[in-house]
């Protein structure tokens, strides 16, 4: 069984989803590319399905926060444990409208990620069977990994910094 390169896995994307499928780079090695949220499910769906390629695991899906662009990027991570390759794939959605179609209907794995990237950063997966909060307390207002919101609570005490020596 051969193994796939970057170089087929593009030219197999670039044949089935033409212009939809940009940004490519390859950062360490890491095949990565871009697409749109209205072609999401059928790429994953063609990476999972096609015998080239033969994505077969959802290693993770999570999120980046880009506030100087009003842009949230939904980051898919897939690996072929049969043709040892990883890929990235990233889509931009708009921070005031983060929604984007769920990837559960593929994967029943990306249930509880989805969960996580919603509780964490606002991204609402739709036709998610159930899109709640995973991590923290249902009543929190926000979603701590928007880069709005401070790493650190200026409240606390126990972390001034003259308490430090500093």
């Amino acid at each position: 069984m051969a193994d796939i390169t970057n170089n087929d896995l593009i030219e197999l994307l670039g044949g089935k989803f033409g212009n939809k499928i940009t940004g490519v780079n390859e950062p360490y090695g890491l095949l990565t590319f871009e697409t749109t949220k209205d072609v999401i499910i059928g790429v994953l769906q063609f990476l999972k399905e096609s015998e080239v390629a033969n994505m077969n695991f959802l290693t993770d899906i999570t999120a980046v926060h880009y506030p100087e662009k009003n842009q949230i990027a939904v980051v898919y991570h897939l690996h072929s444990m049969v043709k040892r390759i990883r890929i990235r794939i990233k889509v931009f959605i708009h921070e005031h409208t983060p929604n984007i179609p769920t990837a559960t209907v593929l994967w029943k794995s990306a249930n509880w990620m989805e969960r996580e990237t919603y509780d964490f950063f606002g991204v609402k997966f739709e036709g998610h069977p159930d899109l709640r909060r995973i991590l923290n307390m249902d009543e929190l207002n926000v979603h701590p990994m928007l880069k709005q919101y401070p790493l650190e609570d200026p409240n606390r005490v126990d972390k001034k910094d003259e308490y430090f020596g500093r």
